[in-house]
């Protein structure tokens, strides 16, 4: 089965825990996470977008496509992927937030062939025992149920996906990849690494 895909970087966000700073912009080791985050992407999918809701003069300084939300007022992840999977022309958009710059290199390979072997809409990463909904591939064909979801008020991740039959996707093997920075602590402590 060939299914095309497109990636998006989640840079959305408030940053709340980073007393709103854009997270996407914050320096590691003298690059911006968001592209410590695009750089690990790029050998896993060619098409690569960012959703930012904010500064896209800085996202876009390097060449990449840059879009916001089309629900306004900061509605949390779900918002950015619905944006997304509405503008995408790829059969399926692998997502990834921009504060782990550390996750899987082989991320879309087993996200790719969960959907693939069980023949479903939405599959996502588990550490083996924290789940990461913002890491997955969804079908460009659920757009108008998130929609809808979104619609009724809801914003909870797991329970939209659930709802939709995603398989989770254990990567026990590399858990340390989805380690998040959240704060400018945990970017103070990354630094020094």
């Amino acid at each position: 089965m060939t299914i095309s895909i497109s990636a998006v970087i989640l840079a959305g966000g408030q940053a709340k825990r980073m007393g709103g700073a854009d997270k996407g912009l914050q320096l590691l080791h003298g690059k911006p996470l968001f592209q410590h985050i695009y750089e690990r992407l790029r050998t896993q999918v060619k098409q690569i977008f960012i959703n930012a809701n904010r500064n896209h003069a800085e996202y876009s300084a390097d060449g990449l496509a840059v879009f916001a939300d089309r629900i306004a007022g900061f509605q949390g992840p779900l918002s950015g992927i619905l944006t997304a999977l509405e503008r995408s022309e790829t059969d399926f958009v692998l997502f990834v937030p921009c504060d782990c710059p550390f996750f899987p290199q082989n991320l879309l390979e087993k996200l790719k062939s969960a959907v693939v072997f069980h023949g479903v809409s939405i599959a996502y990463a588990h550490d083996g025992e924290r789940e990461h909904p913002t890491f997955c591939l969804m079908a460009r064909s659920l757009k108008d149920k998130l929609a809808d979801y979104l619609a009724s008020g809801e914003r909870r991740m797991l329970q939209f996906m659930r709802q939709n039959g995603a398989v989770s996707v254990d990567f026990s093997e590399n858990k340390q990849a989805f380690t998040n920075i959240n704060t400018l602590d945990d970017l103070t402590r990354f630094e020094k690494q």
